[in-house]
């Protein structure tokens, strides 16, 4: 699907009418949409910028992915074959000039889905590999793992429901600011509470905490913004009751990216998202293996000063995130 960001870059860069430098550069709040892994409190915010005192910015993001993979060892199978939908509702309060509070409440509709015959058809287009989605049954929901002879993971019907809130907040380290820069550093943490049903994969049944460092520099000149950023955390997280006695308790993520906004209304980017592996004790890649996922393409800044993000990802580490996600974001600082 690297074509589609090639894509976007493209009608983008010929939609520019003008230069110009005033375009602030944040990354997508995206992270790896596979079921056995968004039950998990990964951090989706990886904004350096701390919402300012008394005000509020609320978003809402919405994740589209499909994903076919299936492996197995001499003792183990797997099979991972479905759509999920994500939307979450998210809120940022500025409590002071340093600290913020907020709070993500997350939606999840797994089903079998209607992208497998537009994904098929684009992989036979530009000859790129099919990973067996063209001798699978389309449109399948089939989350399926055996262990041992012992089935320890069985979904296969659609559903839909609330998922596992997170409790958040931010604190600014450093910000400085002129006319040609602004450059930002913040400390994250997230509470994820166990507020998903975990036996329709809609939670994890594990309390996580999460700690991150975030980072951000945005520098104006006579070409539009350009923007570097990134982030390093760490993930605690409880006894689940998601494959529990192979879940591992401590996690390590973060992401990498960069960012170009020619014109005051849009801006380019990508990032990598990536984490140590969620589970052990397997040889499948799809559960054994860290993730990394590559996120492309562009920011556009809406009348009213709504802010809308659209990406597309793809699994770089190939079978440790869904082979595509869309990704759509909206926000608003009140």
């Amino acid at each position: 699907m690297s074509r589609v960001c090639v894509l976007i870059v493209f009608i983008m860069l010929h939609a520019t009418a003008c230069l110009s430098a005033d375009m602030e550069i944040t990354p997508f709040r995206s992270v790896n949409q596979r079921p056995l892994s968004q039950i998990f409190g990964l951090p989706a915010d990886f904004s350096a910028a701390v919402t300012p005192a008394g005000h509020t910015v609320f978003s809402l993001t919405q994740d589209i992915a499909s994903e076919y993979s299936t492996s197995q060892t001499r003792n183990e199978k797997i099979t991972l074959d479905g759509e999920s939908y994500r939307w979450t509702m998210s809120a940022r309060y500025g409590i002071s000039d340093r600290f913020e509070a907020g709070i993500d409440i997350p939606y999840l509709l797994y089903g079998g889905g209607v992208l497998d015959g537009f994904i098929d058809g684009w992989h036979t287009s530009f000859n790129m590999p099919q990973g067996g989605r063209d001798f699978a049954p389309r449109n399948r929901l089939n989350y399926s793992y055996i262990k041992d002879g012992v089935r320890k993971l069985d979904m296969n019907r659609a559903g839909s429901g609330i998922g596992d809130i997170t409790l958040n907040g931010g604190m600014k380290l450093y910000d400085a600011a002129d006319s040609g820069f602004h450059d930002n550093l913040a400390l994250r943490a997230a509470i994820k509470m166990p507020s998903g049903e975990s036996s329709s994969l809609r939670g994890s049944g594990s309390t996580d905490f999460a700690l991150s460092l975030c980072g951000g520099m945005n520098n104006f000149t006579e070409w539009g913004s350009l923007a570097v950023f990134g982030s390093a955390g760490g993930m605690v997280m409880t006894r689940g009751d998601v494959l529990p006695d192979q879940q591992n308790n401590l996690v390590g993520f973060a992401t990498l990216g960069f960012g170009w906004g020619p014109a005051e209304w849009f801006s380019l980017k990508f990032q990598l998202n990536g984490h140590t592996a969620l589970y052990h004790g397997s040889g499948l890649i799809e559960l054994s293996q860290p993730s990394l996922m590559l996120v492309g393409g562009g920011a556009l800044k809406l009348p009213g000063d709504y802010l809308l993000d659209i990406g597309i990802s793809e699994d770089v580490a190939v079978a440790t995130a869904p082979d595509v996600a869309f990704h759509l974001g909206l926000s608003k600082q009140f």
